[in-house]
């Protein structure tokens, strides 16, 4: 089998197999990917503090724990853009910038832009129209789901981002923090319920 490879290239092809595991090593070392979240900490992730009045609140000390892990991971951030699609997200928001639903490119979230807030949004739903998704997701799911969200709407780039889709691109790539960019045009599709913007 390995008759055909004179010795001359026995040193360029071990310097190549050596290349692709020391860059598979570095890519795991670098971000590993933890597929399943222990059951412990997906318990406690379903224990928001949330303020009286549903807006707002603490995250779980697990979140804390866990180095805030649904706002920062790329793959926890992908499987958040792959859950916005799977359950129908866009029906209501398009790409962000709202339809049926409020924007998230606006500057203006009706019950604030903190982690907290979006969970509590997704997991309990709210008036007018957001369903609640507690018995249709995990937890973890809804937390991944919230990332994303909160992805769409940032001022900020993060370092962690997904990957970007392969249709239509109505706005820039979630990791050049989209919100900031099309907020300098004004505000994008203010929702009538929502009140004047900020």
């Amino acid at each position: 089998m390995f008759r055909g490879i004179n010795k001359a290239k026995w040193p360029f092809l071990a310097t190549f197999v050596l290349l692709v595991v020391a860059g598979a090593f570095l890519g795991w070392a670098r971000q590993p990917r933890e597929l399943r979240t222990d059951p412990p900490i997906a318990a406690d992730l379903d224990h928001l503090r949330l303020m009286p009045n549903g807006i707002s609140g603490a995250p779980p000390e697990s979140y804390f724990a866990e180095g805030k892990l649904y706002e920062s991971d790329a793959y926890n951030l992908s499987q958040g853009q792959r859950l916005y699609d799977w359950f129908g997200c866009p029906s209501c928001h398009r790409d962000g910038r709202g339809n049926v639903g409020p924007s998230f490119l606006d500057g203006w979230w009706l019950y604030g832009p903190e982690m907290v807030s979006i969970v509590a949004s997704i997991r309990d739903g709210r008036p007018h129209g957001m369903p609640a998704f507690r018995d249709r997701m995990t937890i973890e799911e809804i937390w991944q789901l919230a990332g994303y969200v909160q992805t769409i709407g940032a001022y900020s780039a993060k370092v962690g981002a997904t990957g970007r889709k392969d249709d239509r691109q109505t706005r820039p790539a979630e990791n050049r923090a989209p919100a900031r960019i099309l907020f300098d045009e004004g505000p994008v599709g203010v929702h009538p319920d929502q009140g004047p913007s900020p």
